[in-house]
């Protein structure tokens, strides 16, 4: 039997905003339940001299020094505009002034 019930994937369906046929949280309910036990699983595994991690491997953030290049000037970004306006580029307006 399912520790977790119909009502409790029907729910978690609603916050998420997903529409469920009967038949998907009959079958969810089943997969969902054996997700959460694999995930104590892991929990019960888990030992207190492995300290928290996100990955696996130590990972570095490889970037590029901020430095001022020369780029193009405003004339020259520009140049190929279909519309410009105020030296801005020109785009139709999506959003409502409301």
């Amino acid at each position: 039997m399912s520790a977790l019930s119909r009502d409790d994937v029907a729910h978690v369906a609603m916050l998420a905003r997903i529409q469920l046929s009967e038949d998907e949280l009959d079958r969810l309910a089943g997969q969902l339940d054996q997700i959460v036990g694999w995930v104590g699983q892991v929990n019960e595994v888990a030992a207190a001299d492995v300290p928290p991690m996100s990955h696996p491997l130590p990972l570095v953030n490889v970037t590029r020094p901020d430095e001022v290049r020369p780029s193009l000037s405003q004339e020259d970004a520009l140049a190929n505009a279909p519309e410009a306006e105020d030296s801005r580029f020109a785009v139709p307006r999506i959003l409502d002034e409301d």
